[in-house]
Parts: structure tokens; C-alpha cells; sequence
């Protein structure tokens, strides 16, 4: 693993015995401005680190929440220059915390490879997951992405097999982002048998840390997937429901949305 914000991020949080909590939203969603305050917000509850995704015309992984937030940041005219402009922000409300960036791999061609990654590392990202793009195809961009300094994550599923997650951890970096289930992100509470196996094998095959996304949606949720054997959870479409349902400038259902997440990471001999 590259010495990254990633790694020293991680290495602290065992170091306490606690879990990673990663909290995701869409660059400009619902605004530029509210997108920074939430960003303000996850920090200051003490996020392991940050996700946010570009808006994408056909984000096939993501469910209706998320589909239809990307739709809105596109009808507003949120560009790639003002996502990177905003990343630039949001890099500058703290200098440790890992930022990841979720993207579809015709965001990266619209760009340009090398000039996507490296864009994306000059506005203070850590990590990138280009979601269609297999670890199969990811040899002829890997000598880019490590040359830009940026962490290469990889989604695993329950239908990874020991042969694939081999050639995923050819390339793979920051962490590994396990799929919860087969199908695509929301707030549904549905997870695969498969998902114990699936951290197992994971854990026996990489030193990555291995955190849990898709239907993580609150502590309840994400205490089950610690049980299950998660280095940490990501949260996205609850925190996009919050947004869409609290217009209050600071945004205090996301506060205290936030704050249970948190909470839920902690071992169980610093609860009160």
C-alpha cells in the first residue's frame, strides 16, 4: 500500500480498535454550497474519510436516490471544473482526512486519462474507484494512476472469486470496497449470505482494510456488517434522502444522522 492518507488513516483507527466510517455524496449536490457544508459536517463528526462521485448520465450502479441526485446536478450546469474546484475546497476544511472519488470511466475519457488523475490528485484526492472499469482492462491505465500518487480501489462482491480478487490485488490500493449484496446502492437492509465468506476470503488474500458499501443506511446496519467481519461501512443514499429532506443551514438531521454513525464504529468499551 502507497504511504497514503489512506494507509495513516486506517493504521489509527486500529490502533483503537475501531471501525471506519466513510460517508458519500455527489459533487454539487443538492448545490455547491451545501455540498461543502455537508463535507464540513461529515468531518467535524469524525469520518475515517470522505467519498464523493461525479454526476453521471447513467450511473448504473447506483440506485434510484442517487440516480436521480446526479440527474439534478447535471441540470444544474455542475461541471467536472467546478467538481474539481470543489474538491479543492473541501480538501482545504482539512489536510489529513482521505478523499475518495467514485467516478464512470467515461468521465475519465471526456478528461483524458492522464489528465483526469492528474487533476484529480492536484485537488487533494487520495483514491479513485472507476466503477465500470474491470481489473481485467486496468493494466494500461495502472502505471498512470501511480505515477499521479492516487490509491486504486476496487469493488468485490459476493460473486468475486479467488481468481479475480488475485488480479484485483495486482492493483489494488487505500482499501477494498465490498458490495453488501448483488444489484445496485440504496437504503434497502438486504445483504447476501455470501457477505461473511466474501470479507473472509478478502481478509486471507489481501492486507487491505475491507469496508462495506450498498444498504448501509444506519447504525444498526453497519454494527450487523462490523459483526460480519467489515473494517468499515460507507454511507451514501441515506445521507442524499437527509439533504433532499433538510434545506436548514446546518443541516441538523445530517448532524445527528452523522454523530449515530460514528458512534456505531466505536468499540464497545468507549460507549457510554
Amino acid at each position: 500500500m502507497l504511504d497514503s492518507r489512506y494507509k495513516r488513516a486506517f493504521a489509527k483507527i486500529k490502533t483503537t480498535g475501531r471501525k471506519a466510517f466513510i460517508p458519500f455524496n455527489l459533487l454539487g449536490y443538492p448545490n455547491a454550497e451545501r455540498c461543502l457544508q455537508s463535507a464540513k459536517l461529515m468531518i467535524e463528526s469524525g469520518a475515517t474519510a470522505l467519498e464523493f462521485g461525479i454526476a453521471f448520465s447513467d450511473p448504473l450502479a447506483d440506485g434510484p436516490v442517487i440516480q436521480q441526485a446526479a440527474t439534478s446536478v447535471i441540470e444544474s450546469g455542475f461541471s467536472f471544473s467546478d467538481a474539481l474546484a470543489l474538491l479543492s475546497e473541501i480538501r482545504n476544511l482539512d489536510s489529513n482526512i482521505p478523499i475518495g472519488l467514485l467516478v464512470y470511466f467515461n468521465t475519465v475519457l471526456s478528461q483524458g486519462v492522464e489528465s483526469f488523475f492528474q487533476q484529480a490528485a492536484a485537488a487533494g484526492v487520495d483514491g479513485v474507484l472507476v466503477v465500470d472499469l474491470p481489473p481485467e482492462s486496468y493494466a494500461p491505465i495502472e502505471s498512470i494512476v501511480r505515477k499521479s500518487g492516487l490509491d486504486s480501489i476496487f469493488l468485490i462482491s459476493p460473486l468475486t472469486t479467488l481468481e479475480r480478487l488475485g488480479v484485483i490485488n495486482r492493483y489494488a490500493s487505500g482499501f477494498l470496497y465490498a458490495v453488501s449484496r448483488l444489484g445496485i446502492t440504496g437504503t434497502d437492509e438486504r445483504y447476501d449470505m455470501q457477505l461473511s465468506q466474501l470479507l473472509s476470503m478478502a481478509r486471507s488474500e489481501s492486507d487491505l482494510p475491507v469496508c462495506v458499501g450498498f444498504g448501509v443506511s444506519n447504525a444498526a446496519a453497519a454494527q450487523k456488517i462490523f459483526s460480519a467481519g467489515a473494517d468499515g461501512v460507507i454511507t451514501g443514499s441515506r445521507i442524499v434522502e437527509i439533504l433532499n429532506a433538510d434545506n436548514s443551514i446546518d443541516c441538523g438531521s445530517l448532524r445527528a444522522f452523522l454523530r449515530t454513525m460514528v458512534e456505531a464504529e466505536q468499540p464497545l468499551s468507549a460507549k457510554k
